[in-house]
């Protein structure tokens, strides 16, 4: 089951929409609050791209393109001894904070062995174990609930007294809530200090 890259589950220029626009969106009122919990390292194989938020901000923006190309070019059904069904954006490789340069990754949990060979034009990332604050959205239109996530987060992180991101590994988790599109629910993961 392929949930998240048929074009009738999720609507390609509504996701790559929630991605422009989450680069985009403007702090606002704190109102949800992150559990904490601790993850265990796994291994994400998928497509990268290198960018930051003033490139995603602008008509250069490349995480909707990689979207599109995941869900038109089905990328992720190429993933060998794939664990879960289960989508992960992950943001890595920072250069800095969230003003620098950051790798993208759209991707899937597998299983790694010595045999596995990585599909060409596919890159392994490793989600470090640690501490996640876990922020998760409101059920609704997938474009609507990601931004407005994401826009907790930022809020949230300007506080002193909410801790510290750890700029290591942060990532959206796509699961079986986020089949219907138009009434979906995602789990965001930011690393902490």
């Amino acid at each position: 089951m392929s949930f998240l890259f048929g074009a009738r589950t999720l609507g390609t220029a509504a996701l790559a929409s929630a991605v422009s626009i989450v680069i985009c969106a403007a702090l606002g009122e704190v109102t949800v609050k992150p559990r904490i919990v601790d993850v265990e390292s796994f291994e994400v194989m998928g497509i990268e791209v290198r960018t930051n938020n003033a490139k995603e901000a602008s008509a250069d923006g490349v995480i909707g393109k990689q979207w599109q190309r995941a869900i038109q070019e089905h990328a992720l059904d190429g993933v060998p001894s794939r664990i879960e069904q289960n989508i992960y954006a992950v943001y890595t490789d920072y250069a800095s904070d969230a003003n620098g340069d950051y790798t993208f990754v759209l991707g899937a949990k597998f299983r790694p062995s010595p045999d596995t060979l990585i599909p060409k034009g596919m890159v392994v990332k490793t989600i470090p174990a640690g501490r996640y604050a876990v922020f998760t959205s409101e059920r609704g239109p997938v474009a609507k609930v990601v931004v407005d996530t994401w826009k907790q987060i930022w809020s949230y992180y300007q506080l002193p007294a909410n801790g510290h991101r750890a700029y290591r590994a942060d990532f959206e988790l796509y699961d079986q809530r986020a089949v219907d599109p138009n009434n979906a629910q995602v789990d965001i993961y930011i690393g902490i200090k």
